[in-house]
């Protein structure tokens, strides 16, 4: 990424956080949404040493369609065909049942594109970090376990990606069995 690519990703910054500005995470704090979309690219960013404009731009949209109002023309109109598709294929129908669609990631991980694949690690390495450090208010150690169990299902789909980010992914994996049991 280029410092001239900055404003553009301050303006996805920007649209996401209005998109989301009603949602909040379930752990304790109810801490805002848009904390998870910001620390995906955070972590595609840091660790992954990820510099694609349009995949960071997705991985901060990556949830856009899937938990507001927004529709695909929005995002595209705003940020380009190549950002809406890296989002739609990351993106789950919430009107499927929720086991559904959680197998749905596992059989569907290893024919997404490289920049899907690397996003859906930043998410999983987010969520792993959020489900050990500050999980959901009513999440118990067998439901933390089986999201870690779940999680590294997808990942074992999409392995050969990001060595950089399979290793602090399977570093997290590690800690939250420690914690919490083999499952």
């Amino acid at each position: 990424m280029k410092s001239e690519d900055i404003p553009e990703l301050i303006e996805t910054i920007r649209f996401a956080a209005d998109k989301h500005r009603n949602q909040h995470r379930k752990d304790r704090r109810g801490t805002p949404y848009i904390n998870h979309p910001l620390d995906v690219c955070r972590v595609l960013w840091e660790t992954g040493s990820v510099s694609d404009l349009i995949i960071l731009k997705a991985a901060i949209l990556h949830d856009v369609l899937e938990d507001t109002q927004t529709h695909p023309d929005e995002i595209r109109d705003h940020f380009g065909e190549e950002v809406l598709s890296l989002v739609q294929e990351v993106t789950y129908k919430k009107n499927r049942a929720k086991m559904v669609r959680k197998r749905e990631q596992v059989v569907t991980a290893s024919g997404k594109s490289d920049g899907a694949k690397q996003i859906e690690l930043a998410d999983k390495i987010s969520n792993i970090k959020d489900t050990i450090e500050s999980p959901p208010w009513n999440w118990n150690r067998r439901k933390r376990m089986e999201y870690i169990n779940w999680a590294e299902e997808v990942i074992n789909e999409i392995r050969g990606v990001n060595k950089a980010l399979e290793a602090l992914f399977d570093q997290l994996v590690r800690k939250g069995k420690t914690l919490y049991g083999k499952g």
